[in-house]
């Protein structure tokens, strides 16, 4: 019994944040503020105070990843790809002020370059996943992209802004079709805002119900007649799967989500142990406003 009670006293939560979306969240949310410089960072102050809050409310391990770089690896696989395009400038000013901000604050940040923000949850979570002593893994966004994570109701996705917490059993719910299918998914539906629109005809309703049946893009038949499924206009979305196999099966390559990136050894990594020495000259500047 006292072995049992050591273990669950070792059970612990893994906090898993996209820097990305709060950033652009609470730009979108919050009245400007700029320090004596002229620097927009009212979005990163929001951002600090809601993820100290996060650690005030009783997380222990968390890490925060953003997109140093718009662009990624992707961009080179399909010219459509999402950019830093049109994005605000006083917005995109703030990324690598989130990350110094974050990372005096004693949090962990994972700037991504070559890869995405959302890489590095996917890879950050199969890596805490894989400690026997986590609890959990919480991905905190949502990228409807990082339901492809998701396990049981030990690796979860929650949206912080709804307060909704999605686990395996949601993600059936939501979308007709189980975590690993999620990437085949949005390869036939598309993804608006990562830049893809998937194949012509091939909608949610549709595209569940053939995926339910058959998992994954490869294994789909090319006749419809073997598909007994509860599919609209099954004969066209065949005739455009066959001609357009090549095209979902790039789409897929783009939303599926790395996991093989180096991040960190130990989910001890994670732990945080209170601000850096230059953490409270920093805060004084963001507070310094005009």
């Amino acid at each position: 019994m006292a072995h049992i009670t050591l273990w669950l006293e070792a059970a612990l939560d893994v906090y898993l944040v996209d820097g990305t979306y709060e950033l652009f969240r609470h730009y979108y949310a919050l009245p400007s503020a700029r320090d004596r410089d002229g620097r927009e960072v009212a979005a990163v102050r929001g951002v600090l105070a809601s993820v100290l809050g996060m650690i005030k409310g009783g997380a222990t391990h968390i890490a925060v990843a953003t997109d140093h770089v718009i662009e990624s690896f992707r961009n080179n696989l399909w010219p459509g790809y999402k950019t830093g395009e049109g994005i605000d400038p006083d917005l995109l000013s703030q990324f690598p002020l989130l990350e110094e901000a974050l990372g005096a604050a004693g949090i962990v940040v994972w700037p991504m370059v070559e890869f995405e923000a959302d890489d590095a949850l996917a890879a950050g979570a199969a890596a805490a996943a894989r400690d026997p002593r986590v609890d959990r893994v919480i991905i905190c966004t949502p990228d409807k992209d990082l339901a492809q994570c998701v396990s049981g109701t030990r690796v979860v996705q929650l949206n912080r802004r709804t307060r909704v917490t999605r686990d395996e059993a949601g993600v059936m719910q939501k979308f007709g079709v189980p975590p690993p299918s999620i990437p085949d998914y949005l390869a036939l539906v598309g993804d608006a805002a990562d830049g893809y629109p998937g194949l012509p005809g091939w909608g949610a309703k549709s595209t569940a119900a053939v995926l339910a049946r058959f998992g994954h893009l490869e294994s789909i038949p090319a006749d419809s007649r073997e598909w007994h499924v509860d599919a609209a206009n099954a004969n066209s979305l065949a005739a455009i799967f066959a001609r357009e196999r090549e095209q979902a099966m790039l789409f897929r390559t783009l939303a599926t989500l790395r996991t093989d990136i180096a991040l960190f050894e130990e989910v001890d990594e994670l732990r945080w142990n209170g601000p850096k020495p230059g953490f409270d000259k920093l805060g004084a500047r963001l507070d310094a406003i005009i």
